[in-house]
Order: C-alpha cells, then sequence, then structure tokens
C-alpha cells in the first residue's frame, strides 16, 4: 500500500563493521537531532546498476539486509525485503501510514505484527518481514512483487516490481559481492570520540549482525576496533555496511583491502600510505 511519506528526525542505530578482509575505518558524528537541509542524495550505490538513496534509507537498507544475511537467508529474500520496504515506505521508518501501519515495510499492531515500539525498531521489523516470507511456499521461485504480495497483503500488489531493479543493485552491494559499491558523502563535526565511539560502534555492530560478526571484533581502547574476517564478500559486506551508517555512527574512514574510503571525499580510492591493506582484517579508528 502507498502511505503518507513523512521525514524522520534523529538517529538510526549503529551498526555492522567488518568482513574478511582489512577494513580500516574512523569515525565521524553528524549534529544529533537536527535533520538538515540535503543538497542532494548522499549515497550513491552501483552494482551492475546505480541506485541514489539519502542516509536514513541507506542505512535502513544495510539494517534489513544484515538481519536477512545474518538469519541465513539467500540474496533473493533480501531483494524482496528490500523492494517491500521501497514501496511501503521509501526506506524510511515512519511513525505511522495507512491506518495503524508503520515502520519500514508499514507493519500493522493491529494484525499480530508487534507493538508499535517493536515495529519502530528495524531489525525487529526485518526480522518479522524474514519470517513471514519464509512461510511462503515456493517464494523463491516467484516474481519479486508476487513473493512480496503474500506477505504483504497490499491493495496494490503489483507495485513491488517496480522497486525489483533498484532492490538488486542494492542487495548485490550490501550482501557484498560488489567490491567499493557503496559511496556516501558526509560532512560535519564528531559529537563521540575514543573509547566511547568505538564501544558504541562494536555494540552497534553486534546487533546487526549478531552470530555472523566474526568472534574477533573487539574494540581498541581510544583507537577504535578491529575485526578478523574469513572472506571477501563477508569483508564487503561490513565495509559497506559501515559507509551507510556513516552519518551517524561517527564513521570518517574505512580501509579494506586496497581500498580506503573517507567520509568527506565519499569515494573510494587506492590506500597509497602504506597501511594495513590485509584482506583479512578491518580495522576501524574514531577520532580521540
Amino acid at each position: 500500500m502507498w502511505v503518507r511519506k513523512k521525514p524522520i528526525v534523529g538517529g538510526v542505530a549503529l551498526l555492522a563493521l567488518l568482513g574478511a578482509l582489512g577494513v580500516f575505518v574512523v569515525l565521524r558524528s553528524v549534529v544529533s537531532n537536527i535533520k538538515l537541509p540535503q543538497l542532494g542524495p548522499e549515497c550513491t550505490v552501483s552494482a551492475d546498476g546505480k541506485v541514489t538513496l539519502d542516509s536514513q534509507q541507506m542505512a535502513n537498507a544495510a539494517t534489513i539486509t544484515a538481519v536477512g544475511v545474518r538469519r541465513g537467508f539467500p540474496e533473493q529474500a533480501v531483494v524482496v525485503a528490500l523492494a517491500t520496504a521501497f514501496q511501503e515506505s521509501k526506506l524510511e521508518n515512519l511513525d505511522d501510514g495507512d491506518r495503524d501501519s508503520v515502520g519500514l515495510f508499514q507493519q500493522r499492531p493491529s494484525q499480530g505484527w508487534g507493538t508499535f515500539e517493536q515495529i519502530k525498531d528495524p531489525r525487529y521489523a526485518a526480522g518479522k518481514f524474514y519470517s513471514a516470507l519464509k512461510k511462503v511456499k515456493g517464494w523463491q521461485e516467484m516474481r519479486v512483487t508476487d513473493a512480496a504480495q503474500k506477505v504483504q497483503r497490499s491493495a496494490y500488489p503489483e507495485a513491488y516490481e517496480k522497486w525489483a531493479d533498484e532492490s538488486k543493485v542494492l542487495a548485490a552491494a550490501l550482501t557484498g559481492r560488489a567490491t567499493g559499491a557503496v559511496e556516501c558523502r558526509y560532512t560535519g563535526t564528531p559529537v563521540i570520540r575514543g573509547a566511547e565511539a568505538a564501544t558504541a560502534l562494536l555494540a552497534s555492530l553486534k546487533l546487526d549482525w549478531g552470530k555472523k560478526l566474526p568472534n574477533k571484533a573487539a574494540a581498541t581502547g581510544t583507537a577504535g576496533l578491529t575485526v578478523d574476517v574469513p572472506s571477501a564478500d563477508s569483508g564487503w559486506r561490513y565495509a559497506h555496511w559501515l559507509v551507510s551508517h556513516a552519518a551517524v555512527s561517527g564513521l570518517e574512514r574505512v580501509r579494506f583491502a586496497d581500498l580506503e574510503w573517507h567520509a568527506p571525499e565519499g569515494k573510494w580510492q587506492p590506500v597509497t600510505d602504506g597501511g594495513d591493506t590485509t584482506t583479512a582484517r578491518v580495522v576501524a579508528e574514531v577520532f580521540r
């Protein structure tokens, strides 16, 4: 169903960080509780196509993907979930909608999806969507819109299909299949630094990724945090997640393998300073 779009003020939960390859991160924060005017999309995702999103949409897309991967769903399930959230809320965590609909998927407390507070939690809402999708027999072979409709039961059953291409681009990037695919440009003054920033980032990372997060993920005092990862896909998965959440996590720099992303420029560039370029560790640094 189409819903009225409302702006959202406030932070989206911080999230995931490392995957199987060296990622280097520096936290930077945007002023909290203030919705600044946007001159244009802050994030561009390129993976056999291009999608532009603002920072809130990007963070929500990354969380939806993380929940799907954490729960063992294939990439096609992530595509269906993203297309559904595109249609229902434009990937914004709405406070209201049609009747008592709320959140990213416009789930209704009166229909047993959970309480208002639960549904407003992007992780919870995404988890409920995936659980419902899993019960749909043969969803893997269905068109995106048909699988989504089996869960949502919308008055506009064909509406989800128009978001299929965009969702495939996002899923390819956020599951880690694409390299250096998420580029977001952020500026601002960090409001948290050192150990506080590192601890908050690690906590959010664990909430999004749970048991999928490698055991060797740890804050490193006032410097940041490190995570050892098992593969290139997982490395890019976490690197892209970090960039997606940079607006609220205070992220300034991410390094993975031989590429580095820097918030003010917003681009992935070759590492030139001789720093860590391994493909087995993500290293994050925060402002001190």
